[in-house]
């Protein structure tokens, strides 16, 4: 395999850090110049950090929110069916960004997340995985990765919770987890 060839990298488990992991890719990529898009799933109608850094990384780093927020947790009222068409339109969203010629690598945030709550199917994923161009590198987010989605990686990182203040009622810290 040559070194022109893109990666195919997942990010899962339980603990903290999918979402964190796959920016420092992007933050290590801006600074070689290569351009990256980040398409988030599941977070779209929150702020969380990136959303305000990703601008001083422009115009080699876009974020593209598309969820509607996390779902059926927290203040999520809205029916499935919302979004799974919010979903929807976030791999069509994708397989524009990935087939563009734009971008050096593109993140699709909390993916996984969305396949589990049968928000997009795994088929959807793969095929965006098969139909990526050969040199750009495709960065997976989220828990409950599939065994399909793992076996056509070529680099899976688990995050195992050890340890999370969340255990001790100490809530989510502005700048650590959003």
């Amino acid at each position: 395999m040559g070194d022109d060839n893109g990666l195919v990298i997942v990010y899962t488990g339980k603990g903290k850090g999918k979402t964190t992991a796959a920016l420092g890719v992007a933050f290590r990529a801006t600074g070689h110049g290569m351009r990256t898009c980040m398409i988030q799933f599941i977070k779209g109608s929150w702020h969380y950090g990136e959303m305000s850094s990703s601008k001083r990384l422009e115009p080699e780093f876009e974020l593209t929110a598309v969820g509607k927020g996390f779902v059926g947790i927290m203040d999520d009222s809205s029916p499935k069916e919302d979004h799974e068409k919010i979903a929807k339109e976030a791999i069509r969203i994708s397989k524009e960004k990935i087939l563009c010629g734009k971008y050096d690598i593109v993140i699709l945030d909390e993916i996984n997340y969305a396949v589990n709550l049968g928000l997009v199917s795994v088929d959807d994923v793969m095929d965006l995985i098969r139909n990526k161009p050969k040199n750009l590198s495709l960065v997976l987010t989220g828990n409950h990765a599939r065994d399909e989605l793992i076996d056509a990686a070529d680099l899976v990182t688990e995050m195992r919770e050890v340890k999370h203040p969340f255990q001790r009622g100490i809530r989510a810290k502005k700048g650590i987890d959003y």
